[in-house]
Order: structure tokens, then C-alpha cells, then sequence
């Protein structure tokens, strides 16, 4: 496919015009002249240089590879079909829809933008996590850095010690049999040839545990409404997930809350003060992993 700067610079305009800074959860500040969005902010959204981006919208530089074009299409919250006609424009094959994409819905960014005082995160059906608040990572750690079959938290709990130093040790042996159970779900679900078969394979030759609780066919192990954090910064956390499903995209939005006035509100408003600081490396765990792909 060949690129079409002409098309692509005017729908990048016509998309970012048409942005307000609270659609994305950016202040709209007091000395705003323009209609939407301004191009730095818009090069921020979609982690690249402002240079870069405004010289994709005055018809210039090169081609952008398809990372670049899914990183700008999250950016700018387009919809799955416009992501798609952002990807035919710039001369590439639009990438798969369902649960295998990564692109997270506008309604499910726009909510999660309005959280920032509250930790948040969206996750594949493989429990990769797609996307934090900046509370979610004071809580939990930046676990959107991990690559390859790490990315999911089902495949390090079963391969990496330091992901169970965040959960009640109480709670381990049940976390164990609702990542196995959850496995068990979406392999059934996408077949013998998924990602999520895959990650059986991958860690029944690396945990023993993972093949004892394998063995026992749990399936519908759903996870508790509370749950039960041990925090390096601000001690145990007793917090309420909720889970508000986008079914087109197989993704989840999970929202953190505690019970007002209790000992762990208390906390957690800690924790916003503190932020993430220096546990993000240590809460995230160690493994990189390699390849694609989790589960959880």
C-alpha cells in the first residue's frame, strides 16, 4: 500500500481540532486559542516529538511504521474504524480486530483519563495490562513495560516470586487457581493454536505449582470483589475492584476504591501523595520476558 499524505495530514487535523484537552484528560488551561487539541499535546499523547507529528500534518518526513500509527491512533482515542482508515492512509494493512487487539475503545480511555485521583488500569483478556492511572502505578507498579509472555500478571505469578509480594499471602493459593482457571477459560474460548495455549505449554515446563493446579480442570473461579495489597510504601490495602467489560475488544477497565473513612482510604490517599516514585521498577517485578503475548 502506498501512503496518502495528502488524506493522512487532513484527517490528523480534522481529529485533533476536534479533540477538547478534557476528552483526553488534559487541563484546558486559560489562554487557549485554538479549537482542539494543540499539536504538542497531540505528540505527547501519542509518546513522539512534536517535530515529527506536525510534519506527518504539512504533507513531510517519512513514512510512519505501523507502531508509530497505532501509538498515534490511541492517541488521538480514534474508534476501531478510524484506526483502521488512519492505517490505510499512512500505506499499511489495518492490524486484527477482537480480543488479539491492543487498541484500546475511546469510551474506555475516556473514562480512565477521568480518574486520575484513583488508582485504574485496562487489561486484555490475558491480563496484559494496556493502560494505568498515574495512581494505578503507585499501586501496583508501571506494568505496562513488560514484554513477551511477562506481560501478562497469570504468566509472572507463576514464574516470577516478586509479583506475590503485592497480595496477602492469604490469598496466594486462591490467585493461584483463578489465573489457572481464567487460562482454562479463554484457551476453550480461542482454541488449541492461541496465544493462550501457548502460555500453557510455556508454564507447564517452567512451574511446577502451574501443572498441580492445572490438573485440577477448575474453571469459573471468578476474583474476589475485594482484594488485598501489601504495599512496600504505605503497608495493607483493602480495596473494591470494579470491572466494566468492553466486549467488542475483550478488554477490562478495573477501578480501585476503598471504603471511605476506613484505615486503607487513608492510605490510598497516601499513596497519591507519595506517587510512584521509585516502586515502579520494584513493584512491576523483574522478568521481561520475551516474544508475544499472556494471560491472567
Amino acid at each position: 500500500m502506498v501512503i496518502d499524505r495528502t488524506g493522512l495530514a487532513e484527517f490528523l487535523r480534522r481529529r485533533r481540532e476536534a479533540l477538547q484537552p478534557e476528552d483526553v484528560g488534559l487541563p484546558r488551561g486559560l489562554r487557549r486559542r485554538t479549537s482542539g487539541l494543540r499539536r504538542e499535546e497531540v505528540a505527547g499523547l501519542c509518546h513522539m516529538s512534536t517535530d515529527y507529528y506536525a510534519r506527518l500534518e504539512r504533507e513531510r518526513g517519512p513514512q510512519p511504521s505501523e507502531q508509530m500509527v497505532a501509538s498515534i491512533a490511541q492517541g488521538l482515542h480514534l474508534s476501531l474504524d478510524e484506526r483502521d482508515h488512519l492505517f490505510r492512509l499512512a500505506g499499511h494493512h489495518p492490524p486484527a480486530r477482537g480480543a488479539a487487539s491492543e487498541h484500546v475503545s475511546p469510551g474506555l480511555l475516556r473514562i480512565l483519563d477521568r480518574l486520575h485521583d484513583t488508582p485504574a488500569e485496562i487489561v486484555s483478556e490475558l491480563g496484559e495490562t494496556l493502560r494505568q492511572t498515574p495512581l494505578g502505578v503507585a499501586l501496583t507498579g508501571d506494568l505496562t513495560r513488560f514484554r513477551g509472555p511477562a506481560r501478562s500478571i497469570g504468566y509472572r505469578w507463576f514464574t516470577d516470586p516478586t509479583t506475590r509480594r503485592l497480595y496477602a499471602p492469604e490469598d496466594h493459593a486462591f490467585l493461584s487457581r483463578m489465573f489457572a482457571s481464567n487460562l482454562r477459560g479463554v484457551v476453550a474460548l480461542r482454541g488449541p493454536e492461541s496465544r493462550a495455549a501457548r502460555y500453557v505449554e510455556l508454564l507447564s515446563e517452567r512451574s511446577e505449582e502451574f501443572r498441580r493446579v492445572w490438573e485440577e480442570h477448575e474453571i469459573g473461579v471468578r476474583p474476589h470483589e475485594v482484594k488485598n495489597f501489601v504495599h512496600p510504601a504505605v503497608g495493607p490495602l483493602e480495596l473494591h475492584c470494579q470491572r466494566l467489560l468492553d466486549p467488542q475488544q475483550s478488554h477490562l477497565l478495573l477501578v480501585y476504591t476503598a471504603v471511605p473513612g476506613s484505615e486503607s482510604y487513608e492510605r490510598l490517599r497516601l499513596l497519591s501523595v507519595l506517587g510512584a516514585g521509585e516502586l515502579g521498577t520494584e513493584l512491576g517485578g523483574t522478568e521481561s520476558g520475551t516474544g508475544a503475548g499472556a494471560l491472567g
